[in-house]
């Protein structure tokens, strides 16, 4: 419970710093369509997006409408089919994400005196577990053959 309510914490954190920003606020929906055209291999499509992320066609339309508005995503033609749409990467896309993964990076950042705390929490949380491997062994020895 005490490693979720970290990975939590930290969650929190880049996010409140990056709605304290004066960029764009996205949604959890258009972040995560953002993300995917970033982070894995292209060509990325309407239908291969909504796949992906197993969601509807129409819920990722209006996402990337948004995020054309921002710059952040650019629609094309895909030349060997021209009923499919393209969705490509831009300039302006990847700084928002360069900043938002400072964000991330900044609420991970632990201070000195919270690491000693850490060090020292995950040593008492050892030497709890060693106690109690040490106690079940007494309580149950091993059968010898």
């Amino acid at each position: 419970m005490a490693r979720n309510l970290i990975a939590l914490g930290l969650w929190r954190k880049a996010l409140v710093a990056s709605v304290r920003q004066d960029g764009p606020d996205l949604s959890a929906r258009q972040m995560a369509l953002l993300l995917t055209v970033y982070l894995c291999d292209p060509p990325h499509t309407v239908r291969g997006l909504a796949a992906t992320l197993n969601i509807s066609k129409p819920a990722i339309t209006r996402a990337l409408d948004r995020l054309s508005a921002l710059g952040f995503i650019r629609r094309k033609r895909d030349d060997e089919d021209k009923r499919s749409v393209l969705i490509q990467r831009t300039v302006n896309g990847s700084v928002f994400l360069s900043d938002f993964s400072e964000m991330v990076i900044s609420a991970g950042a632990v201070a000195p005196e919270d690491m000693n705390n850490l060090v020292k929490a995950h040593e008492l949380g050892r030497l709890a577990q060693a106690e109690i491997d040490r106690s079940r062994a007494l309580v149950s020895p091993q059968s010898t053959s």
